[in-house]
């Protein structure tokens, strides 16, 4: 037993908080402890829904705990469990966070998170706090029975985590206990409660334990209960002795209950999922955001700010000069001269033949061409090879990625996919997705765009790597990504480079490290048939690249890699052969120069 200069305060408080159910009034009783609170947010799905639904409740979640977030002494977890039942999801959090204290809401978050007393408290993940009642102020007298054994300390280190005016230390003995009458009946915690003169001792013989604290609680604020070794047979009951407490005592009750040390549990995607689509749609819930979430700015320049971490825009571009300047224009006024949200722009152009590069230049950004840069790997053309090779003229910790074909440009094209990375230090690459009409003569259909998405990317994800079948629009060309995992990634140098990295990103880091934000809608300039013929090639080439990572063996060495184009002309219909090869770039911690360049 630790002396009292030994003696460890409550420093850090875990609260569960669940969507439309238990957490508030939980903090409402800790927060009278000078501790650090850690918020988790859970959203429990009904059995007979799918998880995908819950969304919008998680959304709503986060910007709950956001609020509760602004105080210096709570940290809300930007990460949302979804799941029908949650309990397990929970005890993952714990052994990571590993708390001091696990305060729990008696009764409601039970039923809340579907789980029984006899389960939590059977082989409790950490110190665990039962809270029946609420406190108004702060508590100016704490009763703290004492029956010995480490559930004893613990309720002797939560009575006085209370910071009250009055702690009275209750011993209590039974008649035909042996050590009944004795000055010291818990050698355990003599030590402790003699160099203690602010807790006053009381030391009692009864039959009648709970009369007695009842009793005494009449003029106690708070009383704080040690629990027994295991808890009733009962799935609701800590057993009758706490029971009556937990029933009749007229102020707030703290059943408490020492943990014990648990082997590390492997907590997979995959444990406790029955099927594929159950582990999807929990992705989906949890790490589905809306641009809207992060549209205080100032909020978001606050965590990059604790993070220190640094943040550069890439724009790619071929052929853009009606859209390229309104594009950067937009984001130099209002990301960094407005905020300093961005710490750079540039502009990766393509070579292009119109006056891109020359508008670009006229707002004041550094302009390179992608074909010129690594001229000793023989350069190649590409969307892929200039997002590649843009890491290596940033020098941003998150890297930004977004056309500079939109017609409809807003900050949150931005600020969308950078709010996930810096909520959430797990997210490694954050998709954008969003309605995109298709112009169909002079009508617009809202829901027209996007049709090689449909038609081949979702359909090979889904049968290839189902894992990533909730991603709205793996083709997206917002994104945003943390350097020290893109570094790390190959880039397929054409149309192949989105898929490509999301498929890298889940096999290297796992489905959570990737997250999607609606940015709302986006107007662009859709594309003819043939060249969405051509991407369609190009993907399936990514594909089947990565399956054959995956499985082993050369498949696309006796896969033909040119496409033949239908052509019609005034003889008729007639073959045009055209080469469509993805090839990949290694990954860019890889390539010398940029070494060099980091060094």
């Amino acid at each position: 037993m630790r002396t009292h200069s030994e003696f460890v305060p409550i420093h850090k408080i875990l609260i569960p908080f669940v969507h439309d159910g238990p957490g508030i009034h939980t903090l409402e009783v800790a927060r009278h402890f000078d501790a650090k609170f850690i918020l988790v947010g859970i959203v429990v799905v009904p059995s007979e829904e799918s998880l995908s639904t819950a969304a919008p409740a998680a959304r709503a979640l986060r910007k709950q705990l956001r609020h509760y977030g602004k105080d210096e002494n709570i940290t809300s977890k930007s990460q949302i469990i979804v799941s029908y039942h949650p309990w397990v999801d929970l005890v993952k959090v714990l052994q990571d966070e590993k708390p001091d204290l696990l305060c729990l809401d008696w009764d409601a978050h039970f039923q809340a998170l579907g789980v029984t007393v006899n389960e939590v408290l059977t082989r409790p993940p950490c110190n665990v706090a039962l809270v029946r009642g609420k406190l108004s102020s702060k508590p100016k007298q704490v009763l703290v029975p004492l029956r010995g054994g480490p559930h004893a300390e613990l309720a002797l280190r939560v009575g006085l985590g209370l910071h009250s005016k009055g702690v009275t230390a209750l011993h209590l003995r039974g008649t035909n206990d042996p050590a009944a009458g004795s000055d010291a009946p818990f050698k355990g915690l003599e030590r402790i409660l003699k160099q203690m003169p602010e807790v006053q001792k009381q030391f009692t013989v009864t039959d009648d334990a709970a009369e007695l604290i009842l009793n005494n609680a009449k003029q106690a604020d708070a009383i704080i209960l040690g629990t027994t070794s295991q808890p009733a047979s009962s799935s609701a009951s800590l057993g009758p002795f706490a029971d009556r407490i937990l029933r009749e005592a007229p102020g707030v009750v703290i059943a408490v209950k020492s943990g014990r040390p648990l082997p590390q549990l492997n907590y997979d995607e995959s444990a406790g999922l029955q099927a594929i689509s159950i582990l999807v749609d929990k992705w989906f819930a949890e790490n589905t955001y809306h641009a809207d979430e992060f549209s205080q700015l100032k909020d978001l320049i606050e965590l990059k700010r604790q993070q220190g971490v640094t943040i550069s825009l890439a724009l790619p571009a071929l052929n853009e000069q009606e859209t390229v300047g309104k594009v950067i224009n937009m984001m130099k006024k209002e990301l960094v001269e407005k905020v300093p949200l961005l710490d750079e722009i540039v502009l990766i152009d393509s070579n292009s033949t119109d006056q891109t590069r020359e508008i670009a230049k006229e707002t004041g950004v550094p302009v390179y061409i992608h074909q010129q840069l690594l001229e000793r790997l023989r350069p190649r053309d590409g969307k892929g090879e200039a997002l590649w090779k843009s890491l290596l003229v940033t020098r941003g910790d998150i890297v930004v990625w977004i056309d500079t074909d939109i017609v409809n440009i807003h900050p949150r094209f931005v600020y969308g996919i950078i709010g996930p990375l810096l909520l959430n230090q797990q997210v490694q690459l954050v998709k954008g997705f969003y309605r995109r009409p298709l112009r169909v003569g002079q009508k617009m259909q809202v829901g027209g765009g996007g049709r090689v998405t449909e038609l081949t990317a979702r359909p090979l994800l889904n049968l290839f790597y189902p894992e990533l079948s909730g991603v709205v629009q793996p083709l997206s060309g917002e994104y945003a990504g943390r350097r020290k995992a893109l570094e790390q990634i190959s880039f397929f140098s054409g149309y192949g480079v989105e898929t490509g990295l999301l498929i890298d990103i889940y096999e290297k880091f796992g489905l959570r490290a990737i997250a999607q934000v609606d940015l709302l809608e986006r107007i662009h300039h859709n594309q003819h048939l043939e060249a969405l013929s051509k991407m369609s090639f190009a993907i399936i080439q990514t594909v089947i690249r990565k399956l054959e990572s995956r499985f082993g063996g050369a498949v696309l060495e006796d896969v033909n890699r040119s496409m033949k184009l239908i052509r019609h002309g005034r003889k008729g219909y007639y073959l045009e052969v055209e080469e469509i090869a993805e090839r990949e770039r290694p990954p860019m911690i890889e390539v010398q120069e940029y070494l060099e360049r980091k060094r």
